[in-house]
């Protein structure tokens, strides 16, 4: 299976995290399936960390040589994706999440999240 980590979980996932389900755990932790996520993710987690609004256990320079080095490709963000949000219907604000939204349903993901207003989408998704 494909997977697109949303920024929280792939947060929780380098961080080992009491909050990931216990499907998340199996999910990442199974090597037979592929893990996916978004370069919005990352901008995401930059721009929380500049503004002190998250702090993490390791700095970002760290989070991002791990995510490089593990199992977990990259998405780039394409026109497609860009031409997929702008069909969306206006469920609600979070640009990051509309992005991430518009990925899955372009590559055929299932997202891996826990929030209720990404779920509220017409787009796979498991917690």
């Amino acid at each position: 299976m494909r997977y697109l980590l949303d920024t929280h979980t792939v947060i929780w996932h380098f961080d080992d995290s009491a909050k990931l389900s216990q499907k998340a755990i199996e999910i990442t932790d199974n090597p037979e399936n592929l893990l996916y996520v978004c370069s919005i993710s990352l901008w995401e987690i930059a721009i929380k960390m500049s503004l002190g609004k998250l702090n993490l256990n390791f700095t970002l320079d760290k989070f991002l040589a791990a995510v490089k080095e593990s199992d977990i490709n990259i998405l780039k963000i394409e026109d497609e994706y860009l031409s997929k949000l702008s069909e969306l219907p206006y469920i609600h604000k979070d640009p990051f999440d509309r992005l991430l939204i518009s990925t899955a349903l372009v590559e055929n993901l299932t997202i891996i999240t826990i929030d209720e207003n990404m779920q509220k989408y017409e787009v796979p998704w498991i917690w």
